[in-house]
């Protein structure tokens, strides 16, 4: 006769598993085998931001070369535009490949374009190909957006002429020496001689003993300050398996709300709310400039000097919060594997039509609070650096499951503790961050070809849910006793002993 708890963790399993759609369990699958699957190693590119302080000479030349680019991309998006008007409304199967424009087949007119148009010579080659480059990218994105249903994705727009279009060098189009960095070009100034685009390197990093595969320059239009954007390569320790894992809830309220599986230890983290301080000086500053005439000197001093300045610092502080934590928590855990939802920002901060009362509340929340999207890549560059994986299976109904007898109920956003028949009661992110762990190890176990080898895993499960509702059994007596469901550690110098255990 089997106990109830071996039967709860069998339930688990099975329901954890039956729970996902084909293709959400084939893509969790090919995820969770990379735990087990030898990979060739390659470095890890990384990428590094330098500001840069270009004289008024170089300006006008960055800018030339910027409208030579913005050219190419109008006119190769406008051949583009053409033939998708054209064949929008043909079935797939029957529309004219033939006369379809790629990169191939754009690339191969630069040389043309440059004889009937001198202007072009001025740009070093590649900068103009990559641009073509970059606008088959986003095609390419628009037609996979169509293909998954997406009817509201619009084809690459133009680039303003206002706007500095970003250029992209590699190969000998830039040349480092010491700390600094020239970039090539062919442009001659007004006194016919070339004005040298050489910048100087302010920063911590050096890149002389660095791999460089690629420099890009750009202008942030609303501050008009220029920056460089070194792509570089890193040698990272090598991956292996040490059989301790750590799941991680993303979310609005809680940034973080983790679980480890050796010890069943969890800990939440909350969202640095920057804009709770920023947004109500941000709106108070619009409505002065919005009183003042439009484009007028008062409106330009409000808007640019003012306004941009407090938005910049705000995107700043968020990101500088998230970086913060993503390092603590790499660091920290003992865990070779991170585990993370595969989280579609785009479609949580979606709402039924019928439910519009909480919009607001609901996009501010999403997206001042910092891009979550963001925050799990900087979770997986870091993990990367320092030999650990970070891998994302589906979250699929875990917050509507109770993370102990796997009974499912429809919840409002607002229920933030589950409450279950079952005499469960948890912070509904530290719930959701359980039955994910008990997902992972159900997908770790159903990976194994080796029955042993499977049957070892599914007892993991039944483990690892003593250890977790043993823990929070305490924690709740506890909370219980000080008159409150428990704290919540959101600084930044707490979180390195909570994941050390």
């Amino acid at each position: 006769m089997l106990s109830k708890e071996h039967q709860l963790a069998k339930k688990a399993y099975k329901i954890l598993i039956a729970d996902l759609p084909k293709n959400e369990l084939g893509k969790a699958l090919e995820q969770v085998k990379q735990i087990t699957r030898p990979s060739k190693k390659k470095p890890l590119q990384l990428t590094s931001k330098v500001k840069i302080h270009p004289t008024e000479e170089q300006k006008e030349v960055l800018w030339a070369l910027a409208e030579n680019c913005r050219l190419i991309h109008y006119f190769a998006n406008k051949e583009r535009k053409e033939w998708w008007e054209k064949n929008k409304h043909l079935p797939k199967k029957k529309r004219d490949k033939e006369s379809k424009p790629t990169y191939n087949k754009q690339s191969k007119q630069l040389p043309k374009l440059k004889q009937l148009y001198p202007r072009y010579k001025q740009n070093y080659s590649k900068t103009l190909q990559d641009t073509l480059k970059q606008l088959e990218a986003d095609n390419k994105s628009f037609f996979a957006l169509r293909n998954n249903g997406d009817e509201d994705a619009k084809p690459p727009g133009f680039k303003g002429k206002k706007y500095f279009t970003t250029m992209h060098f590699n190969q000998s189009g830039f040349k480092i020496k010491g700390a600094t960095i020239t970039l090539s070009h062919f442009y001659p100034t007004r006194e016919t001689k070339e004005v040298d685009l050489t910048f100087e390197l302010q920063g911590k990093l050096t890149f002389a003993d660095k791999k460089i595969k690629q420099v890009t320059i750009y202008q942030l239009h609303k501050t008009k300050e220029f920056y460089l954007s070194i792509i570089y390569e890193e040698n990272t320790p090598e991956y292996y398996d040490n059989g301790i894992y750590q799941t991680i809830d993303l979310g609005v309220i809680n940034l973080v709300a983790a679980v480890n599986s050796h010890e069943g230890k969890t800990i939440t983290i909350k969202n640095k709310r920057v804009d709770k301080y920023w947004q109500p000086k941000i709106e108070e500053l619009m409505s002065k400039r919005d009183h003042c005439r439009k484009y007028s000197n008062r409106w330009y001093w409000y808007n640019n000097n003012k306004l941009n300045k407090m938005i910049a610092k705000q995107a700043n502080q968020r990101k500088d919060f998230q970086h913060k934590i993503s390092k603590k928590i790499v660091e920290n855990t003992r865990a070779n594997t991170i585990i993370i939802g595969d989280l579609n920002v785009k479609e949580m901060s979606k709402s039924e039509k019928k439910d519009r009362k909480n919009d607001k509340s609901r996009h501010r929340s999403m997206q001042s609070s910092g891009s979550l999207g963001r925050f799990a890549g900087f979770l997986t560059y870091k993990a990367v650096k320092v030999g650990k994986k970070v891998i994302r299976i589906s979250e699929r109904d875990t917050t509507k499951l109770c993370s102990y007898c796997m009974n499912k109920e429809n919840r409002a956003l607002s229920e933030r503790i589950i409450s279950c028949d079952c005499g469960l009661e948890m912070d509904r992110d530290t719930s959701s961050a359980g039955t994910q762990m008990q997902r992972f190890l159900a997908l770790l176990a159903l990976s194994q070809k080796r029955l042993v080898v499977r049957q070892r895993l599914l007892k993991e499960i039944r483990v690892f849910r003593e250890k977790f509702f043993a823990i929070h059994s305490q924690t709740s007596n506890e909370s219980s006793s000080s008159n409150g469901v428990g704290r919540t550690r959101n600084k930044v110098n707490d979180v390195s002993k909570h994941f050390r255990s």
